[in-house]
């Protein structure tokens, strides 16, 4: 069900330094910082030939991140992100399985502009999944 890993989701305490960290200590391509008000976060997203590596920073008051930092202030890894072709279809096949889609259970845009939910992290040995419905033959 699950395809390819698209990124590895950390928070980070400063997202303009954490991009140029990456940039000029591993030469990465970083894309520019992207403001997400409706899920509460700032990204940028480290390129790679084999994935993404997403910075996060909390943006506002009620930013769904702003607890991980306090209770991890130099920031760490938040969640994992796979590719689905059909997030219906995976949310039906989960759900049926016992796994929890975190929220209100429906399906958000992403930072990319593609479907995506998340599921409980208990559910899977205390990591956040990140579903994301990729179109046929693409990747972002």
């Amino acid at each position: 069900m699950i395809g390819r890993i698209n990124h590895i989701a950390i928070v980070v305490p400063d997202l303009d330094g954490a991009a140029a960290h990456w940039r000029d200590m591993l030469g990465a391509a970083v894309s520019a910082p992207k403001t997400i008000a409706e899920h509460g976060v700032r990204v940028a997203f480290v390129r790679s030939a084999n994935g993404q590596v997403e910075l996060m920073e909390p943006y506002g008051e009620n930013s769904p991140i702003a607890g991980f930092l306090k209770r991890h202030p130099d920031g760490g890894m938040h969640h994992i992100c796979y590719e689905v072709s059909s997030i219906d279809d995976a949310r039906v096949h989960l759900e049926a399985k016992g796994a929890r889609v975190l929220g209100d259970g429906k399906v958000k845009t992403g930072a990319h502009g593609n479907p995506v939910l998340f599921l409980h992290p208990k559910d899977f040995n205390g990591t956040l999944i990140e579903l994301e419905q990729i179109a046929a033959g693409g990747a972002n």
